[in-house]
């Protein structure tokens, strides 16, 4: 006689398996050669501060939360600034191309995994030993406080990259 599929585990498999393609495959991109897209970071300017903006609304019960994330966005809107200067800029005939710096991006990146990951843990686990406010991702001044940084450092890194545009355009009008 077969034994029953436990649902519960298959549905944690599918989105742990979900999660891991997705983290692989956004730390490949920050490993190389992109090309600038037009769209790309314009949305990232609109929708990041628009989902920040509402995370921030859920959280005026919670100032000392609220205040976290703020502190988050500020730091990585710094890091943002940096990312943008190590980041190798190149206008070729074949467009515009820009390599960012791996290890920031890296970094951020498995920061936020990690803290989701601990998060799925601790909801799995029922959150045992976890005080009730802090099983609430939404509640957790740690989890909005990177989900800030992350936010600040991507809206930053946007925007320098629609100032490098800006600047190669001119240059390029300058030269004809």
């Amino acid at each position: 006689m077969p034994t029953p599929i436990d649902t519960h585990l298959l549905i944690v498999i599918a989105v742990a398996a979900l999660i891991v393609w997705r983290v692989q495959a956004r730390i490949r991109r920050l490993l190389g050669r992109q090309r600038l897209s037009p769209v790309r970071p314009w949305v990232t300017v609109v929708v990041f501060p628009l989902v920040f903006v509402l995370l921030l609304a859920t959280s005026l019960a919670h100032p000392a939360t609220g205040a976290a994330a703020l502190a988050g966005a500020l730091a990585g809107a710094g890091l943002g600034v940096l990312g943008t200067r190590l980041t190798k800029f190149e206008a070729t005939p074949a467009g515009l191309f820009y390599t960012p710096n791996a290890h920031l991006g890296i970094a951020l990146s498995l920061l936020f995994v990690g803290r989701l990951a601990w998060r799925f843990v601790v909801l799995q686990m029922g959150g045992q030993g976890v005080a009730a406010p802090s099983a609430r991702s939404g509640a957790n001044p740690l989890t909005l406080a990177i989900f800030g940084t992350l936010a600040g450092y991507y809206v930053a890194y946007a925007v320098g990259l629609l100032r490098w545009r800006a600047r190669a355009a001119r240059q390029a009008n300058a030269e004809h």
